[in-house]
């Protein structure tokens, strides 16, 4: 069905669309030598200009040659407020997008826009006014201001995400947590997809008081299987998967903690310590125990993680230091722990140096990078 397009113009919608925006602006200046009066073909030449990096003063220039053809063009209107702001002249933007709702008061972009912007434009021009302060009062005026552009546009567009998108971050500056999810389920209703919503709903739910660092690596996984892209989603697993490898060291922790119990190192009031040195049969029975540990708790677990998780992991130790770093004390403290279970010792003293060894600078470590995220 035709758009009622030129043909070259919506050949560049196309090149558009699929980034490729020198080949789209290339297009456009050869429809504009064709017909420099073409105020579609502006509009979209100063739209490629925006995605380009360095050339938003070409995009003012394109808006301003479609303008000086069409002074009432809303959407030439649109694509100047955005080049103004690209230009660092944000605060031109408020009458330029007033004009857009104006001309148009029942398209939803202009409210949509400007409720993006205003806030930040009111905090610019309170701080020049007021030594670069603003206070807390003003603030929560701004943002009221902006809501209520951002609920116009989400009235005229219920089914548009840039409208929840943008009362989102004003909840998210006002602190109302609820308006905030309120907008993130909106978002996720109409985009499933949503690289910005999905990682918030799932930090979230990950970080829940009760869910475990496999629920949250899981929770991560299944969400970056939706929008492997995102940034945020990856490096919430690479957090869950330290998380999970962290605890690698409270297993080799324990095995040390039972070869001192199996030597008897330390003595107590009323308790006789055992003879030295320990029989063959029990220092190998308590290979048992140990194997039986890293067993259940470490391969069962590896082998019970969803296989995104189990790559990551992989992928994390290649990649990061403090992971290797705690794989590397995880194999030092049973190192101690087999040298304590599998030689004859015949007195007490080396056996407690060993002890302490492997016990003391893991246990540390434990405690200085428990907010680390590897």
């Amino acid at each position: 069905m035709s758009t009622g397009l030129h043909p070259a113009l919506e050949r560049a919608d196309a090149l558009y669309a699929l980034g490729r925006y020198d080949e789209a602006k290339t297009l456009l200046a050869q429809r504009l030598a064709e017909d420099p009066e073409d105020v579609r073909a502006w509009v979209r030449l100063a739209r490629c200009h925006l995605r380009v990096e360095g050339e938003a003063d070409r995009a003012l220039e394109a808006t301003d040659r479609a303008l000086a053809l069409a002074p009432h063009d809303t959407d030439a209107l649109m694509q100047r407020a955005f080049a103004l702001q690209a230009t660092g002249r944000l605060l031109d933007t408020e009458e330029i997008l007033r004009e857009v709702i104006r001309l148009d008061p029942d398209d939803w972009a202009g409210y949509a826009q400007l409720g993006s912007w205003l806030y930040r434009i009111r905090v610019l021009r309170f701080g020049q006014a007021n030594g670069g302060e603003v206070t807390r009062e003003a603030m929560v005026s701004f943002l009221r201001e902006s809501d209520e552009l951002a609920r116009e546009a989400v009235r005229l567009a219920p089914e548009e995400v840039f409208p929840y998108e943008v009362r989102w971050s004003i909840a998210s500056l006002s602190g109302d947590r609820a308006v905030a999810a309120e907008m993130d389920e909106a978002i996720l209703r109409l985009d499933p997809n949503h690289p910005q919503a999905l990682a918030r709903r799932t930090r979230e739910a990950a970080a829940a008081p009760g869910v475990k660092a496999a629920e949250s690596a899981t929770l991560y996984a299944d969400a970056l299987a939706v929008t492997p892209d995102s940034a945020q989603l990856r490096q919430g697993l690479d957090d869950a998967s330290y998380r999970l490898l962290r605890g690698v060291r409270w297993l080799a922790l324990l095995c040390v903690a039972l070869a001192g119990v199996m030597l008897d190192l330390f003595a107590t009031d009323g308790h006789a310590q055992r003879d030295l040195p320990v029989p063959v049969g029990q220092r190998l029975w308590t290979l048992v125990p140990f194997a039986a540990l890293w067993a259940v708790g470490a391969l069962l677990r590896f082998r019970r993680l969803r296989k995104g998780v189990q790559y990551n992991i992989r992928s994390l130790i290649r990649r990061r230091r403090w992971p290797r770093i705690v794989l590397g004390q995880a194999a030092w403290a049973m190192l101690c722990a087999l040298l304590l279970t599998q030689l004859p010792w015949t007195d007490r003293t080396v056996p407690q140096i060993v002890f302490w060894a492997g016990l003391a600078p893991t246990a540390a470590t434990i405690w200085f990078d428990r907010h680390k995220k590897g």
